[in-house]
């Protein structure tokens, strides 16, 4: 029997908001994103990737072309691939998926979208934590779990802050991102501009830098050398690019943040994320390796295993440690959302802000190990070759699959399993796997001709299913 327009406008206020498509009122403008952005990926983590750089033996015009190449093509990855949908389909990634895969689909990947955030969410605030030590004068925690219980209690209070604002939404996100984004920036410069003097008095004898040139000479010689600690040769600009370009795969190729920009009000504030990419991912990096290398010559430590919280010290005394702080809680913040709405996906029962306080409680656990930070590189980037197939899946349905002659949500129409779906994810993933094994290109690529198969073998598949009936 039809339902009424009383039953069905009194389902719909039922609804929890995050399940429907972004209202006219709902959008904000650029400033809310670029805020978000540069607060997000300017973080305590940005001083792991740094020294990353100069561990791996990067020159200095690998660093200043290739963190170049590689952040442009995040940036247009943002713009032209992620806002575009999220613009259109004006609902995140997670509801979105279960409008083209169905059940079994949505639930698997959301299972593992909410692992991976809440993963990526403990390693923020684990930085923030170890930011502390000095001043609660708990011990240096070494090992790959914790050895204190002070430590312990400032990832519990820590992750509390993070929970919260997570849970309250969007809007609280972009506020509180908004405050902090410009003030992170400027620490962040200033930290590389502190410690410049003492890098280029063991050069050239002076605290001063005449000129560009000499700058890049000082750079090249004491922190991107071109290699390794152990001297050997480094990586070159086109690893430093495919770095810097995949390092945030699972939110544009993936279309992660499909749950971010589906408030943006138009296209072009996909540009936006230029905030965290050309900033966090390229000035704040390249300050980063700088106070890394600064304070390593300082304390007379190897690179390898300074934490956040001493580059920070050293380079800006107290503020250094609110830096840390608060760039863990930014980041810690837009990914437990990411996990909250991706876990909501499996558990539709419950409301957003529920299953997020819920998956805080896993971010609490993941955060007391110190292990999951320091591998923090290898994470992002494998979490991107994950979940990028999803990503080609939607884009092929969204955008391919009209201009084919094929239905957009033929399973959910036909009423079946989107079989599919599940038989590109799980070619595609093996497919990254022997390419990973075999050496074929270097993995931090790897996501592009991921993404690329999975288009092309869900068209086909899906074709063979029954999206080209009428």
């Amino acid at each position: 029997m039809a339902r009424t327009t009383d039953e069905i406008d009194r389902e719909i206020a039922e609804t929890d908001p995050e399940l429907l498509p972004v209202g006219d009122h709902e959008r904000h403008g650029p400033g809310h994103f670029a805020g978000l952005y540069a607060a997000e990926h300017v973080a305590g983590t940005e001083f792991v990737f740094g020294a990353t750089f100069v561990i791996l033996g990067a020159g200095i015009y690998d660093i200043l072309i290739g963190l170049l190449i590689g952040n442009t093509l995040a940036v247009l990855s943002f713009w032209l691939i992620t806002t575009p949908i999220a613009r259109q389909a004006r609902v995140s990634l997670y509801r979105y998926l279960h409008l083209i895969g169905g059940d079994a689909v949505s639930r698997l990947y959301n299972a593992a979208n909410a692992l991976i955030f809440a993963v990526i969410s403990a390693a923020m605030i684990t930085v923030s934590a170890t930011a502390v030590r000095r001043v609660v004068g708990f011990p240096a925690q070494t090992e790959a779990y914790p050895t204190h219980v002070g430590f312990i209690i400032m990832v519990v209070l820590f992750s509390l802050v993070a929970v919260l604002v997570a849970a309250f939404g969007f809007n609280a996100l972009a506020e509180f991102a908004t405050i902090c984004g410009p003030w992170l920036m400027v620490m962040f410069t200033v930290g590389g501009m502190v410690l410049l003097p003492a890098v280029a008095e063991s050069v050239t004898g002076y605290t001063t830098v005449g000129s560009w040139q000499e700058f890049v000479d000082i750079a090249g010689a004491t922190v991107f050398t071109g290699v390794t600690p152990d001297g050997e040769p480094g990586i070159g600009v086109w690893e430093v690019a495919g770095f810097a370009w995949a390092a945030n795969t699972f939110s544009h190729f993936g279309l992660i943040d499909m749950a971010m920009l589906r408030y943006a009000k138009k296209n072009w504030y996909g540009l936006m994320t230029s905030t965290g990419m050309m900033f966090g991912h390229y000035v704040a990096w390249i300050s980063a390796g700088f106070m890394g290398a600064a304070t390593a010559a300082i304390t007379l430590t190897s690179i390898t295993v300074l934490v956040p919280r001493d580059v920070a010290w050293y380079a800006l005394s107290w503020a250094g440690y609110v830096t840390v702080i608060v760039g863990g809680w930014t980041t810690a913040n837009a990914n437990l959302y990411r996990a909250g709405l991706a876990a909501q996906g499996v558990f539709l029962r419950f409301s957003r802000s529920r299953v997020t306080m819920l998956v805080g409680v896993a971010v609490i656990v993941a955060a007391c190990f110190p292990f999951v930070y320091r591998n923090f590189l290898p994470l992002v980037t494998y979490a991107g070759v994950v979940l990028v197939p999803i990503g080609g899946i939607v884009f092929a349905e969204h955008h391919l699959f009209p201009r084919l002659g094929l239905t957009t949500f033929w399973s959910r129409f036909k009423g079946v399993r989107n079989t599919p779906a599940i038989l590109t994810w799980a070619i595609s993933l093996a497919f990254a796997g022997g390419v990973i094994a075999l050496g074929v290109i270097p993995y931090y690529f790897v996501f592009v001709p991921v993404w690329a198969v999975s288009i092309g073998l869900y068209i086909l598949l899906a074709k063979r299913s029954g999206a080209a009936d009428k």
